[in-house]
């Protein structure tokens, strides 16, 4: 486990990781991790206005800010959960600022937390 209880490993990337039928998108171009699914969350605070912006030019407002993984143990911090976001995304800066080395290959990712 790494200092924010990131997991050592997450092979394959877009695996489901939160028990409901949705895929995780690695995004080298995303900041910050968001989804717009309530359900992926253990834990979530609401917030009061914010938005995040889109290439397209496009921007979406940010409702609420928490936790995801399959527990307490092995969770993923600081996720946005962001109203009318088609896919979830996870932020490859936001993964490597907490210490965390990303592997890609053509069909898998492997992120390897180096606190460990």
């Amino acid at each position: 486990m790494g200092r924010d209880n990131t997991p050592n490993r997450l092979e394959n990337c877009s695996e489901n990781r939160t028990g409901n039928n949705q895929f995780w998108f690695v995004d080298s171009g995303c900041s910050r991790h968001m989804t717009d699914e309530k359900s992926n969350f253990l834990s979530l605070a609401a917030t009061q206005g914010g938005s995040v912006a889109f290439g397209n030019g496009k921007s979406r407002t940010i409702v609420g800010i928490g936790k995801i993984g399959e527990s307490l143990s092995h969770s993923i911090n600081g996720v946005y959960l962001v109203d009318g976001l088609r896919n979830n995304l996870l932020s490859v800066s936001q993964l490597c600022d907490k210490d965390n080395l990303i592997v890609v290959t053509s069909n898998h990712c492997l992120v390897v937390n180096m606190d460990t």
